[in-house]
């Protein structure tokens, strides 16, 4: 059975495990998320996303 999560949900979840196990201040964690929406809104974004695809893709396709 496979498990979908969202890419979005799942950063969200490693970035709180950073703030609380690792020693990541919060401050830090807004600056990221403002860099992700500004590289959202940004020319590099279709780049980034293609990227991010591609990875998911290879690691879905990959047989245990």
């Amino acid at each position: 059975m496979a498990l979908s999560i969202s890419l979005s949900v799942l950063l969200l979840i490693v970035v709180f495990m950073l703030v609380n196990k690792a020693g990541l201040k919060a401050a830090h964690a807004i600056i990221c998320v403002l860099l992700g929406f500004y590289l959202a809104s940004s020319s590099v974004a279709p780049t980034i996303d293609d990227l991010t695809t591609n990875v998911a893709d290879m690691i879905g396709g990959v047989k245990i």
